[in-house]
């Protein structure tokens, strides 16, 4: 057969050009065609179509340098090679040379773009062969690629300096076991006391990955994306990330711990890890996945696909974000003891302040599942904040003696409690959000319990104007009055009645003072205070009238003006009556020089108090009647007595050893 002919081509060529014209014209003039004339147009259009892609392949090998398919066989082969020569290369290719390695990315998405040219044409037998070689070239190339991809990723991870960031305690290193409070602690007010967890820190972001290798990174990302490989890109990302997220928690001293794990745990090694998460969430939550996320961003923001930089973050932070979690619902259904309320206060407000955080990080879909966690997390530890308090009014409530408390003086209850709540008042945002649900109820709780109905009992409270009636507020002034009532059933246990009204007295000053020199002052209002003044001013004076009403009596003129007229009898009658006053007297300075007043005003009150009744009603006796009675029967003066009044409430018993004998 000869080569084609000129003339005959150009005459083929006219011809389809009158026949394509006579169907436009057909096609104008005709509205209605038949099914048959349709299937033929049809036909038509999809050969057409056909050629203009075959025109458009050449054209665009031709600007490549292809030329015709056996140019783009000639360099698949030439692709094929260069892969192959790589391949038998065992050395990281961008660890030897990063130069190289972009060399290596441009050939590979030459083989890419020519499967492509490939895949839209109608090819042969020997033509899907060239295809089916191309893609394996891609294949063998992208397995490579993801293997660097990984090795650039863990082997360019910055090194995470912790002493950079203020985010350990001294505490840590050597807990005081004198934190763990009980109320039977007796060195409560010190040992009670928040942990110094700063609130809103900002956002700092660090180099997770070396940035030299940042754009090598995204390069090989698009080149996997492009060349329909994304989903083994994403894994090698997460799998690589989320070991490094796991490092970062072992810095931050957190130990992957079981639910059953935290609950068997004793207190004072479970406080010092509370502690611990408490200093790694923040550090966590906004450098490492703020981090991370711009770390994401930076290697994925510029793929086509939109979410695949917030599900590689979500992906990779998932297991470390739900280890913290974890501990946190496993203190929450933990047993709710209350010296463990301080702890939970403080991961409750780590949580809550980090909640805006989490709702940026994980903003998307695929971040919806670690959203909804960490707002279950913080709602069961918000309950178990409430549980744990309501669970420390109870104990206060039912915390008994079987003896009397020594002296007198401050109970360590009272003691406790009171800078329990103290405290508790730097997280009153925090406290008000849990107790809200509880209001009502220790709202009338609260109007049925209290221990009186006189002036000094809290009925009225909420009606104050400076008195607060938020739901703290309304806990708080509950649990004073269980405190009151638990006071009083203690100070039942003195069989001195005397002193068991020093007891209330000095309990109830206690709590006034606590509370007047506080927050809580701004809390439970000017009025509790007056109340509670009034009550232990009430209590003095029942100590006072158990105390001296008696010996008092013996200083009166009662029964001396009936004596008659014989002053042998008047003189034993004086002397009788002086003598059972120094008795009495030495009986009480033997036993309240044992008593306790701690605070130092108020024992003074008392004491002035009583040297004006006592020592005024002693002078005015021994005054009136100085001319019957004998010098010898005066064992102590005014100024003696008023002296050894001084030494009542000190807490060390002591004898009056010299007396004036007959």
């Amino acid at each position: 057969m000869g080569g084609s002919n000129p003339m005959m081509e150009t005459l083929e060529e006219e011809n389809l050009i009158a026949a394509a014209r006579l169907i436009m014209r057909v096609l104008d003039s005709n509205k209605k065609i038949t099914s048959e004339a349709r299937e033929i147009l049809v036909e038509l259009g999809a050969r057409l179509t056909s050629l203009a892609k075959i025109s458009a392949v050449e054209d665009e090998d031709e600007e490549e340098g292809y030329g015709e398919l056996s140019d783009i066989k000639e360099r698949v082969n030439s692709i094929q090679e260069k892969i192959m020569a790589w391949e038998g290369d065992q050395s990281m290719i961008w660890d030897c040379d990063p130069e190289e390695g972009k060399e290596y990315l441009k050939t590979v998405d030459e083989a890419r773009k020519l499967a492509e040219s490939l895949e839209s044409l109608n090819l042969s037998k020997d033509e899907n062969e060239l295809l089916r070689t191309v893609n394996a070239v891609i294949q063998t190339s992208m397995a490579r690629i993801e293997e660097e991809f990984t090795h650039m990723l863990v082997h360019n991870r910055q090194n995470f300096e912790p002493e950079h960031l203020s985010f350990r305690s001294s505490e840590d290193d050597g807990l005081d076991e004198n934190s763990v409070v009980s109320f039977g602690d007796d060195s409560i007010d010190d040992s009670v006391q928040r942990d110094s967890v700063s609130r809103g820190s900002e956002v700092f972001i660090m180099d997770l990955i070396n940035p030299q290798v940042i754009t090598d990174l995204r390069s090989i990302a698009s080149l996997m994306f492009d060349a329909n490989y994304g989903r083994e890109c994403s894994q090698a990302f997460i799998s690589a990330r989320k070991d490094a997220l796991d490092d970062c928690l072992f810095i931050l001293e957190i130990e992957k711990l079981s639910i059953e794990d935290v609950l068997k745990m004793e207190w004072v090694s479970l406080n010092t890890r509370i502690r611990r998460w408490t200093r790694a969430m923040k550090v966590f939550v906004r450098i490492y996945l703020a981090s991370e996320k711009f770390l994401c961003e930076q290697i994925f923001g510029q793929s086509q696909t939109e979410p695949v930089s917030s599900i590689c973050f979500s992906e990779s932070s998932k297991a470390s974000m739900l280890q913290l979690l974890n501990f946190a619902e496993a203190i929450s259904i933990g047993p709710h003891q209350p010296e463990k309320l301080l702890r939970i206060l403080d991961m409750y407000e780590v949580l809550s302040d980090l909640m805006p955080d989490t709702e940026v990080l994980y903003s998307d879909e695929s971040g919806s599942y670690i959203r909804t966690e960490f707002q279950d997390v913080l709602a069961r530890v918000g309950d178990c904040v409430k549980a744990t308090f309501i669970e420390f009014e109870n104990a206060v409530g039912s915390n008994t003696s079987n003896s009397a408390f020594p002296g007198g003086g401050n109970h360590h209850l009272t003691r406790y409690v009171m800078n329990y709540i103290k405290t508790l008042t730097d997280y009153s945002d925090s406290l008000n959000a849990c107790l809200k649900d509880h209001e009502q109820a220790v709202n009338d709780q609260d109007s049925s319990s209290s221990p009186d109905t006189s002036p000094g009992n809290d009925n009225d409270d909420t009606e104050n104007g400076n008195s607060s009636s938020s739901p703290m507020a309304l806990h708080f002034r509950s649990l004073m009055s269980i405190l009151e009532c638990n006071l009083e059933e203690k100070s039942k246990l003195y069989k001195d009645e005397a002193l068991g009204h020093l007891f209330m007295m000095n309990n109830i000053n206690y709590m006034a003072e606590k509370v007047k020199n506080s927050e809580l002052r701004n809390i439970l209002g000017d009025d509790w205070i007056r109340k509670r003044n009034w009550k232990f001013q009430q209590y003095a004076m029942s100590y006072e009238r158990a105390t001296w009403s008696s010996i008092l009596n013996l200083l009166r003129e009662d029964g001396l003006s009936n004596s008659g007229s014989s002053g042998s009898t008047l003189r034993n009658l004086l002397r009788d009556r002086l003598q059972a006053f120094y008795a009495a007297f030495e009986d009480i300075y033997k036993s309240q020089s044992g008593w306790s007043i701690p605070n130092i005003q108020l024992r003074e009150d008392v004491r002035i108090s009583m040297s004006l009744k006592v020592i005024q009603a002693y002078r005015t006796f021994v005054g009136r009647h100085a001319n019957d009675i004998s010098e010898k029967y005066i064992k102590y003066t005014a100024d003696d007595l008023e002296n050894y009044i001084l030494d009542l409430f000190e807490g060390a018993p002591k004898s009056l050893h010299s007396f004036h004998r007959r």
